[in-house]
């Protein structure tokens, strides 16, 4: 089911909202978890309800799994077939047809590849019981009952595309007393950032959406202009999508008194790539980071160690995001620009911080155009039409891109995120203002659905 649908905005949302908060209070917590929970997996199936017993299978593997390991001294042996297994799931479902692929290239064989369909979210599962089962190792945290985990690894405003929650931060949440009382606050909130976020989606990004799919379809062909309107708008829309999920879910978790973790802090302010991954997917960088770069070493085996694993957290990156070569390409160009941004900093040298953005957010947008691209030859025909100075054309339709993309970038670089906003006392949130303002908002996003338009990071 999709955030930005009628079906969810006008019965999926009210009625597990009023639902949950009335089972609290004349039934018992338990029930409301139940409720959620339940209300989490219909959410989920309404996609494809066979991929249902998938996920609660994969529940029921790390939640067992996390038992055991609390149960067994050390518990190492547990931890590796639990990681193990994960590592298996998301392999066949996700890398099977990337593997075949790649082996009928290079050795010229013709194994057939089966259609696997991808479920819904995945990427996001596997990852958050992963880190749980590493920090029930690291006695970081422990298990509660079977109901409290399954909502841990369901709860709908995540489930599908983040934010990466962590299990010692979220579950003192799910259990807190205060959290089944509606705290009207909250609620407020939480429809102002659900609203900025469909708001982002649907008039921003998904009127993006038509710009990049026509640019892109045509690689060969493109002028400078044409090139630099299609790289731009796929930096934007990829940002105004995603974060706008990201916010949606934010709000929704208010709603129900859970506060998610932040996932974007203005990445395109950046003035580093350092600093654009620190704000860029901050749940995926913070997970990388804990489970991944500090477990391999981090930087506490000298520079160049620190720099490899730099470089394979970045491969692991792209290839979490997409079973294709251009994703590891883009994970691995990231690594090679931070690595150099690594050094930089070694070199104690200063530069203008115009010229620090502006070189960061290049480096940004050359690397989106592999993550957009079908294929190496795609991405390199678009990247050569936005080198070719000497091919300028200028129609009446790319002048209006133009204007708009330059509207939209000043916003970009110079307005706080949505959370921020709110926190801002001077803006006295909530008010009538508000409500009116926001009210507005809700109804010009809902006039503006089109077809089914999924966000775009359901994809991986």
């Amino acid at each position: 089911m999709l955030f930005n649908s009628y079906e969810f905005i006008f019965l999926f949302l009210p009625v597990t909202f009023l639902i949950f908060y009335q089972a609290a209070k004349r039934i018992g917590l338990r029930a409301a978890i139940f409720w959620l929970t339940l209300a989490s997996f219909f959410f989920y199936g309404w996609w494809d309800w066979r991929y249902v017993p998938l996920l609660f299978a994969s529940i029921c593997f790390n939640y067992g799994v996390g038992r055991r390991i609390e149960a067994s001294p050390g518990g190492k042996g547990w931890l590796i077939c639990g990681i193990t297994g994960n590592v298996l799931l998301l392999g066949v479902f996700k890398y099977t047809g990337f593997f075949l692929d790649t082996v009928n290239t290079l050795t010229g064989s013709a194994i057939p590849v089966p259609a696997i369909v991808l479920p819904l979210g995945i990427s996001f599962f596997t990852f958050t019981q992963t880190a749980y089962l590493v920090d029930v190792y690291r006695r970081e945290t422990k298990n509660d009952t079977f109901l409290t985990y399954c909502e841990f690894v369901t709860i709908f405003p995540h489930l599908i595309a983040g934010p990466i929650i962590n299990h010692k931060d979220m579950m003192p949440q799910f259990t807190a007393a205060k959290n089944f009382v509606i705290d009207y606050r909250n609620v407020a909130m939480g429809i102002c950032l659900f609203t900025m976020g469909l708001f982002k989606k649907v008039v921003i990004a998904d009127k993006l959406s038509p710009w990049v799919a026509d640019v892109f379809s045509r690689a060969d062909s493109l002028t400078f202009l044409e090139a630099w309107i299609g790289a731009i708008s796929y930096t934007f829309q990829l940002y105004f999508d995603f974060s706008g999920y990201s916010v949606m879910a934010l709000g929704l978790g208010l709603m129900f008194n859970l506060k998610l973790p932040v996932n974007f802090n203005s990445p395109y302010q950046a003035t580093s790539l350092i600093d654009f991954w620190r704000r860029w997917h901050m749940t995926l960088g913070l997970w990388v980071r804990d489970y991944l770069y500090i477990p391999l070493g981090g930087n506490r085996h000298g520079e160049l160690k620190k720099m490899r694993n730099l470089f394979v957290s970045m491969l692991i990156i792209g290839l979490w995001h997409g079973a294709g070569w251009t994703f590891v390409f883009w994970g691995g160009l990231h690594g090679v620009f931070l690595m150099i941004n690594h050094q930089w900093r070694r070199l104690h040298i200063t530069l203008p911080k115009a010229f620090n953005w502006g070189l960061t957010f290049l480096c940004v947008i050359v690397c989106w155009v592999f993550f957009r691209a079908e294929n190496f030859h795609d991405a390199l025909a678009v990247l050569k039409a936005m080198g070719d100075v000497g091919n300028v054309a200028i129609s009446r339709a790319m002048l209006k891109h133009s204007i708009v993309l330059a509207i939209l970038g000043i916003i970009l670089v110079s307005a706080p995120n949505p959370v921020r906003v709110l926190a801002i006392k001077k803006l006295q949130f909530p008010n009538m203002g508000w409500a009116l303002a926001i009210s507005a908002i809700l109804v010009l996003s809902i006039l503006c659905f089109d077809a089914e338009s999924p966000f775009l990071y359901f994809q991986f």
